[in-house]
């Protein structure tokens, strides 16, 4: 396991190139976001996602949300509607989930099945550049059900298992994930706060 210590806004190219080579070898990276650290791994790379289901002790059944780059990238894993694409503009970058149809591009394992994906685009430039080549998973690192750790070694110690890479950039300010908002009813409908 690599250990890259850096700032959160001032980081250094060379470890977001090594963090996605990381990535696109099938690894799984610890990365901080806008709200807490995510264990991130290359969507498309089913072996990878199943380890961060283990790493979590995450039922296959609890889909995981997908980051991407930007909002422009949302169209490459969902469907949106003119009227979503609006809503979504307003929060994002920023703390939220947004539940959107899926394309057909996104892997049955990470959405468990359904037809619906969350996507985030943090306000992390840090985070955002690690999907620039393609979107990875996002879910806060730490084993499922249990408390949600603002450091990167206490998280780390809780999950009890080695990731590949860890990109240390100290304390979070915040340990509250992101607010989960389903955009495919008739009305937006909050999932978490």
């Amino acid at each position: 396991m690599k250990v890259v210590k850096t700032s959160i806004d001032n980081f250094d190219e060379d470890i977001i190139f090594e963090a996605i080579n990381v990535l696109a070898r099938g690894g799984v990276v610890l990365y901080p976001t806008d709200t807490v650290y995510g264990l991130g791994a290359n969507i498309f790379d089913n072996k990878a996602v199943r380890r961060i289901f283990d790493i979590k002790q995450r039922s296959f059944l609890k889909p995981i949300s997908i980051l991407v780059r930007d909002i422009d990238a949302i169209d490459l894993v969902a469907k949106t509607t003119l009227g979503q694409k609006n809503t979504i503009k307003n929060y994002l970058p920023g703390p939220y989930t947004f539940i959107l149809n899926k394309r057909k591009i996104v892997p049955r394992v990470i959405t468990s099945g359904l037809v619906n994906v969350g996507v985030r685009v943090p306000d992390c430039e840090l985070a955002c550049r690690l999907a620039s080549i393609f979107p990875i998973t996002t879910t806060s690192a730490n084993l499922s059900d249990d408390e949600v750790l603002s450091n990167p070694s206490e998280i780390l110690e809780q999950l009890d298992c080695e990731v590949d890479m860890v990109i240390d950039v100290g304390e979070l300010k915040s340990n509250h994930a992101s607010s989960i908002v389903d955009l495919t009813g008739f009305k937006p409908k909050i999932i978490r706060k």
